[in-house]
């Protein structure tokens, strides 16, 4: 069958002539035999044969189908195919193309399917070996300088079995050798010297090479010295393969070999050492200790030689408690990363990108690092933390932290291992520096008069196109607190800025604290926030001016002064200009962090705003004896006097409007550009009073179960006095929404009791023209003016508020 489809297969052409007449004799010979033919043509090896009978064995035995599905046979038919479309030399078969095409047709989908999967596969391998090797880091450097080590271990105990084993071989083919063919000196230098007129060239050479190598290390030739070196590994190599050389004398030029090859790298180690090497020297020194055969002691020698230089330079470093910290802290580690960057780029040129060399030089590099953060910690920080002194011990550190960021662009992330040293000691300054803060208000706080002024003359803040009045000490805060933001660029570069706002936010409170302790009859150990400063004396603030210096001192700082402080934080951050602090304030808002900074400062002042009201309504209500201006009586006995009553507002309540005519008239002048602040303090103030009225249960029980009834006179100047109260309160234009509720909780208290004795109270009570006639009438005898002269006792606001009042009168809310 082979034999005719290959005489099939080789019809002869015209082209090829009588040459194809000579080819398809071989055919028409009645010897021919086809297989062995096809045997000699294919030459397939015995594990093709077995590929063969194994696939056409299995094929028995699966279907198309289920070879199809079969991975396995299906590659196997791949390779068969690629087999013998490289063997099959002859005929005009359908050959590889033609079967790739039949396999690929019928399992096109399998292949895909599979390459496919294998895709996935290699991915998967990847992610899993890069987290491997990310969670396995430290151990990994660790693993590869042991496995270093112990290469070079291996080189050496391997460098040692050779020299005995060519001793042994020495000795042992030294005693079978004749007496008579061997001198006296025949073991000298380790070599045997026979008579020059028996010895070969090889031989001659031999004997001499020792000595010449000798001669070439003692001048320090070293190039020549490797070149021999090499020359004479490879004449060994081959006086080993033809046994040119008798095993003696090719012992001793081993051992001999060896021998130099061990004192030019002890040379070589001990002159790249010398801090006297230059650069080009010492990379010269350690590419010849590499080709020696020894690379891991050729890289830790490289490391040792760059620390011995810089240590050699540090000498003339000589820190005193005199010297300038931020100096010592530059030349220093101008030293140590100078010396980690050129280690580093010698350690590539010469080494490569090995691993093994690059984790050694990540382990020596990360130690000389934490040499160098113990030195400038001992030496620059520490007392710079000690004293407080926050801006030196952060240029300190971001000097080196500069010099070590330049780092990485070879690779060499070291700054986690400086921040590690350097954070907590520049965190000692930052609490330091805030506790100075803190203190010095406090002092200050003890002289202040607390009478607002403008900036000094000297400071940086006095040619201010607005200026600010403060009192002393909130002048003496707002200083040092821009001093202190003057050092932000470290504090972030450590990732202190947070750590920052919220120390200044704990002094700021403090602050806070003092100020409310100079209000008069502050009661201090009511709040717990008090006992840590208890001892300090505070200057007390008497007048009403004075006390709401204190709230003008306190609202500045919190609403404009400390944020256009802090947005030195966000504009460092992002590289901008941050001596252009007159900017609006809508830019304070832009990092969410300050906006709740800001956020918390204010409700700090809140605390003082409330205890400032209710140190004020207080005194209003009550006099010095501890009796109560605002009791029952005051409307229940008014009845007794009968119908002959000259109304007029509260005496308590005209001290009210009389207090809020003042404050309010003092807070234009201290709250110039703030007036939300003081009409929310008014505000607060007036509710404060109502509020208290609406929740004294002795005054309700006295008015609605005492022993007198409140009567039609008394219902009438207790509505009149609410009346009063939101008439002033809306000219005033602090009316709100809480005093609204409680004057419409007060009337609706005083309307229950009065119906309880079963009369109408609207029946006893005169229209709207006649409260407001009379509210008019005392505002404008209380502030001073006449009728005529006063606009805005008729504002449209007065009235839409007396509207109000009557509106809610007649819908039975009062």
């Amino acid at each position: 069958m082979a034999a005719k489809t290959a005489r099939s297969k080789a019809t002869p052409t015209k082209e090829n002539g009588v040459r194809v007449e000579e080819g398809l004799s071989l055919f028409k010979s009645d010897k021919f035999d086809a297989d062995a033919y096809v045997q000699s043509k294919c030459s397939i090896n015995e594990k093709e044969i077995v590929i063969v009978e194994w696939i056409l064995g299995s094929s028995r035995f699966y279907t198309l189908e289920k070879m199809m599905s079969n991975v396995t046979i299906l590659i196997a038919c791949m390779v068969v195919l690629v087999i013998f479309w490289k063997k099959i030399q002859f005929g005009y078969g359908i050959g590889y193309k033609g079967c790739l095409v039949c396999v690929v047709t019928f399992c096109d989908g399998d292949i895909k399917q599979l390459c496919s999967y294998l895709l996935d596969l290699k991915r998967a391998s990847a992610e899993e070996m890069r987290r491997s090797v990310y969670a396995n880091y430290p151990a990994f450097i660790r693993t590869s300088k042991e496995i270093s080590d112990l290469e070079g271990e291996l080189s050496s105990i391997r460098n040692l079995l050779s020299t005995q084993a060519t001793l042994i071989h020495g000795l042992a083919d030294g005693v079978n050798i004749d007496d008579d063919k061997v001198s006296d000196e025949s073991l000298a230098n380790g070599l045997l010297n026979f008579e020059d007129n028996g010895l070969s060239d090889l031989e001659k050479w031999a004997t001499e090479f020792p000595d010449h190598l000798d001669a070439l290390l003692a001048e320090r030739r070293v190039d020549e010295a490797l070149a021999a070196f090499d020359e004479g590994e490879i004449l060994v190599s081959q006086a080993n393969e033809k046994h040119t050389l008798s095993s003696s004398v090719l012992s001793s030029l081993q051992f001999a070999i060896a021998e130099r090859k061990q004192k030019l790298a002890d040379q070589l180690a001990k002159a790249a050492c010398q801090p006297s090497t230059r650069g080009g020297e010492l990379r010269s020194a350690i590419a010849a200790l590499k080709r020696l055969g020894d690379g891991p002691r050729a890289h830790t020698v490289l490391l040792d030689a760059h620390f011995q230089r810089y240590q050699y330079n540090m000498q003339s470093l000589r820190p005193s408690s005199t010297s300038y910290g931020g100096a010592y802290t530059a030349a220093l580690s101008q030293l140590v990363f100078s010396a980690i960057s050129q280690a580093s780029s010698d350690s590539l040129g010469i080494f490569g990108k090995e691993p093994a060399y690059s984790s050694e030089l990540v382990t020596w590099a990360t130690k000389q690092t934490e040499a160098f953060s113990l030195l400038v910690k001992r030496h620059a920080l520490a007392s710079s933390a000690a004293a407080g002194g926050l801006r030196a011990a952060a240029e300190c550190a971001q000097i080196a932290l500069g010099h070590c960021s330049l780092l990485e662009a070879r690779g060499l992330s070291l700054c986690p291992v400086l921040l590690k040293h350097f954070k907590p000691i520049v965190e000692q300054a930052l609490e330091a520096n805030l506790k100075r803060i803190e203190e010095n208000t406090a002092a200050m706080a003890a002289a202040d008069d607390w009478v607002l002024t403008s900036p000094p003359a000297g400071s940086r803040h006095a040619s201010t196109a607005f200026q600010n009045k403060l009192t002393s000490s909130a002048h003496r805060f707002n200083l040092m607190v821009q001093d202190f933001f003057e050092d932000v660029g470290p504090l972030l570069s450590m990732q202190l800025g947070s750590k920052a706002l919220e120390g200044l936010f704990r002094v700021f409170n403090s602050y806070v604290d003092v100020l409310v302790r100079a209000l008069p009859g502050s009661i201090e150990e009511e709040d717990p926030n008090f006992e840590s400063s208890c001892n300090k004396i505070v200057q007390m603030a008497e007048t009403e001016a004075n006390q709401l210096a204190l709230l003008a001192n306190a609202s500045l700082l919190a609403d404009e002064l400390l944020p256009r402080a802090a947005m030195k934080l966000s504009l460092d951050q992002t590289g901008q200009r941050t001596d252009d602090l007159r900017r609006p304030l809508d830019r304070q808002n832009r990092n969410p962090e300050q906006r709740e900074w800001k956020r918390r400062l204010l409700s700090t002042v809140d605390k003082l705003k409330d205890a400032f009201c209710r140190q004020h309504a207080l005194d209003l209500i009550f006099t010095e004896e501890g009796d109560s201006h605002l009791s029952a009586d005051m409307y229940v006995n008014i009845d007794e006097n009968g119908e002959d009553v000259d109304f007029f507002p509260s005496l308590i309540f005209q001290e009210l409007f009389a207090k809020l005519n003042r404050m309010a008239s003092l807070a234009a002048d201290m709250f110039v550009g703030r007036e939300r602040f003081a009409i929310s303090l008014l505000m607060r103030l007036t509710e404060t009073v109502i509020l208290w009225l609406s929740g004294d249960q002795s005054f309700w029980d006295d008015i609605e179960e005492g022993p007198r009834p409140l009567g039609p006179l008394g219902l009438r100047q207790l509505y009149l006095d609410m009346k009063f109260v939101i008439c002033f309160a809306s000219q005033g234009r602090y009316l709100s929404r809480n005093l609204h509720r409680g004057t419409n909780e007060i009337i609706s208290k005083a309307l229950a009791a009065f119906t309880a004795t079963g009369i109408d109270p609207y029946s006893e009570l005169p229209e709207d023209d006649w409260f407001n006639d009379i509210c008019v009438d005392a505002m404008e005898r209380l502030s001073g003016k006449t009728k005529g002269n006063n606009g805005d006792v008729h504002s449209p606001t007065a009235s839409v508020s007396a509207q109000s009042v009557s509106s809610a009168r007649s819908h039975g809310s009062y």
